[in-house]
């Protein structure tokens, strides 16, 4: 597999990483099924994998899976919540500093490759988080600098103090905001942008419809844009996805990463699966090229498609960064 360059200090990953968050929630494979089906992403060229510190056992488990291959890979974590708490964020230079030094210990390693900070803190300036990330950089306990979900302002401050490496934001054809200020940003800047979620959440695999019944379990129950209605009201953009996959003779799951990769060069989506035969339609994602006239007709379709419904109940959104 290719890579990409994530920033201008020096970061380079595979084109596409591996979201490794759900191997700790519900339905996940087992312990060693999870860490075959990670070893087995790095066989197929990936060498960029995320987790955090708040995703569970993620971060034992991503560290177990690849200690025999850590010099070859990349490993991204996160800091930014409160220990034990549902969502309250908090990143104070000690906790920052705690952070890590857990994250440390639980991936089995000596450094972190890229650190995030999962969420804004709005009671802590930005520069004082970049400052304390800075200070873990000299100390080589991390190398490089990220921030999840944070608006144009909140990077241009941070990337003052402490150059960025990526932003880590959802991006897909189901949630485009990212290209509404955040994009031009990181490109004028040198900022590599990391998507999460850059298969809609399962909804541009083409695999859900309306009468989809949902785990109660599956958190996508509590998402306002995967209601019944509103999936009904967004058939529109997979019937797009899997009419452009058709002609390509690709999956509409591959036409989304396509879609992605070809938006921007600094741009590594990083798709999350717990199934090996959907880990290698992904990656077969990587090499689906689509034209310039093809991008233009998608371009002008989706002009014609109103996405129906909010990606996160408003308690969670107002949380969010920007």
């Amino acid at each position: 597999m290719e890579s990409r360059k994530l920033g201008d200090c020096g970061l380079e990953v595979s084109t596409l990483g591996y979201g490794c968050m759900g191997l700790s929630f519900p339905g996940a494979p087992s312990k060693t099924e999870s860490i075959k089906l990670i070893r087995s992403a790095f066989d197929e060229g990936i060498t960029f994998f995320d987790t955090a510190l708040r995703y569970g056992d993620n971060e034992l488990l991503v560290g177990e899976a690849l200690a025999p291959i850590r010099s070859e890979v990349v490993i991204a974590t996160k800091f930014g919540f409160k220990p034990d708490a549902q969502f309250e964020v908090e990143s104070r230079p000690k906790s920052i500093r705690s952070a890590v030094e857990t994250s440390l210990e639980r991936l089995g390693t000596d450094h972190i490759d890229l650190l995030y900070q999962h969420r804004l803190d709005p009671n802590i300036p930005i520069e004082e988080v970049a400052g304390t990330v800075n200070d873990l950089i000299q100390e080589g306990k991390v190398k490089y600098f990220g921030l999840c979900e944070v608006d144009s302002a909140t990077i241009r401050k941070a990337h003052g103090e402490t150059p960025l490496s990526a932003l880590q934001s959802e991006y897909s054809l189901f949630y485009r905001e990212p290209e509404s200020e955040v994009l031009q940003t990181l490109e004028e800047l040198g900022i590599g942008l990391v998507p999460f979620s850059p298969l809609g959440k399962g909804f541009l695999t083409g695999t859900i419809s309306a009468e989809t019944k949902f785990d109660d379990t599956d958190p996508r129950n509590l998402l306002p844009r995967f209601s019944e209605e509103n999936r009904k009201a967004n058939k529109a953009l997979v019937d797009l996805v899997v009419s452009v996959a058709n002609d390509k003779g690709a999956t509409p799951a591959q036409i989304a990463l396509a879609w992605l990769l070809a938006q921007k060069p600094f741009i590594v989506p990083i798709p999350g699966t717990s199934k090996l035969h959907r880990l290698q339609e992904n990656i077969g994602g990587v090499k689906v090229a689509l034209s310039q006239d093809e991008l233009k007709k998608i371009e002008g379709a989706l002009e014609a498609i109103k996405i129906v419904g909010e990606r996160y109940p408003s308690q969670i959104q107002k949380k969010i960064g920007k």
